[in-house]
């Protein structure tokens, strides 16, 4: 595969230097990325920030740019799918849907109105408060879902009025580069750009003296380093960062009902969503009936190349991740934990893992403790709900949880108790444009979609008018 281009001020430019991408369901390289220099980034956020005074004055033709944007990734959504199935390794059919679902913000971020408030009309004072964009906003994009994740930051940021310089994650840059080579025609000289290298370009980016604000998600050691790089120049940032989601089960659930949505809900992506459950407390009383259920789904549900229409769900993306998956399954073996199913590579080659449920488990363990971000999930049990709801609650993670119950009024009560942005009742991962996305405590600062995400995009200015 021949070496993808970066795009600065509307032209795609070559690097000097490349590293390698490896397709994880392989575990081999299979492709080489732009490697960009010090001097390329320089050029990128100057760029940006010229293009900034113009691109801010008309809002119909952002719209207009964003739409033309949106036609050219539907247009080409398979070739861009493949693309994120090879670097990224989730199945085709999930890379096309995930393709798809950034069209769709795109398009939605177009057509958003920008947030306005009057907060007087009369004969003595017009006083409104209105939104601005910040200027040049630098944008960085994880690995787990490169494409919808860039996207919906770039369409929000460039609204709004914002300029936009983008870095995709070293480990799946190809699919956002490849967006770049479609698109690069679509916007003003400036106005996006898209940027590739390992991580210290991230570091580079994000110290940057013009940038002004940080658009970042990943984990929350990374997070914390971008917290720390705006600080000097009181950038502002939103920071959509890591979750250790729990899920808590009341005894009248029904395990036969709820384990399908359980069992996505922890394992959709092959674990590899910030949101995804990564704990389930169960009452005692039906722990071994859940369990049972799950282990049938999680036994049936393949594991592979994403390439094959069979595979359900694909390998980890990278072989730190692997590694530490697999080291976190054999310190619930050292612990005295009990692996239920899985707990093993799925073949020697590519980082393919099984489906692993595990019990038997305590609080203090890391498999509970820490976010494990793969295939595996643990169950532990609870006598007592309000305990189920502290050792829930005991987490420097805040990012979301769900609560399972037949009796829906009950469960509402239990989800206002969580400490988390979002609680669900009777599902998870159940995301939507139309609510605010973002985390507590240690799992982000700032929220995405919707009007909160626009306005996280913009600071206000109050136009204060005194009239005679």
């Amino acid at each position: 595969m021949s070496i993808s281009r970066i795009l600065i001020n509307g032209e795609l430019l070559s690097c000097s230097d490349s590293f390698s991408v490896i397709n994880p369901a392989r575990g081999e390289v299979f492709a080489q990325a732009p490697e960009c220099d010090a001097q390329m980034l320089e050029a990128a956020v100057s760029g940006a920030h010229q293009a900034f005074a113009l691109w801010r004055q008309d809002i119909s033709k952002r719209r207009e740019a964003l739409m033309a944007m949106a036609a050219k990734i539907q247009q080409h959504s398979a070739e861009i799918a493949h693309l994120l199935t090879l670097e990224q390794g989730k199945p085709l059919k999930q890379a096309n849907s995930e393709v798809l679902a950034s069209v769709m913000q795109i398009q939605m971020a177009a057509n958003a109105e920008i947030p306005m408030e009057v907060l007087q009309d009369n004969d003595q004072a017009l006083i409104k408060v209105i939104r601005k964009p910040y200027g040049v906003v630098a944008a960085i994009t994880p690995w787990n879902y490169p494409v919808s994740i860039a996207m919906g930051k770039i369409a929000t940021a460039l609204v709004v009025g914002n300029t936009v310089v983008l870095k995709p994650s070293p480990f799946t840059p190809l699919s956002t580069l490849k967006i770049a080579e479609l698109i690069k025609d679509d916007f003003p000289a400036g106005v996006l750009n898209i940027i590739c290298g390992s991580d210290p370009l991230g570091a580079s980016l994000t110290a940057h003296p013009a940038i002004r604000k940080i658009d970042f998600t990943g984990s929350v050691a990374t997070g914390k380093k971008v917290a720390a790089a705006a600080a000097p120049d009181l950038k502002r940032i939103t920071l959509e960062l890591g979750g250790n989601d729990p899920a808590i089960v009341l005894a009248d659930a029904d395990p036969q009902k709820i384990a399908k949505q359980l069992f996505w809900g922890a394992f959709t992506n092959s674990g590899q969503v910030c949101a995804a459950i990564k704990r389930i407390y169960v009452h005692e009383s039906i722990k071994s009936d859940l369990e049972k259920a799950l282990v049938s789904l999680a036994e049936k549900t393949r594991v592979g190349n994403g390439l094959d229409a069979a595979t359900r769900l694909g390998p980890v993306n990278n072989k730190a991740q692997f590694e530490r998956v697999k080291e976190l399954v054999s310190d619930v073996r050292e612990t005295g934990g009990t692996v239920l199913t899985g707990g093993d590579v799925v073949s020697e080659q590519g980082y393919c893992y099984q489906n692993t449920i595990v019990t038997d488990v305590a609080d203090t363990d890391r498999i509970v403790l820490e976010e494990q971000f793969g295939p595996v999930v643990p169950i532990l049990a609870y006598r007592d709900l309000d305990d189920a709801i502290a050792r829930a609650n005991n987490s420097h993670f805040g990012l979301d949880a769900s609560i399972w119950s037949d009796n829906v009024d009950k469960a509402a009560e239990v989800a206002v108790e969580m400490q988390t942005g979002t609680a669900w009742v009777n599902q998870h991962l159940a995301l939507t444009p139309l609510a605010p996305f973002g985390g507590s405590k240690w799992s982000g600062i700032g929220s995405i979609n919707g009007k909160w995400g626009l306005e996280g995009a913009t600071e206000l200015q109050v136009i204060n008018i005194k009239r005679f």
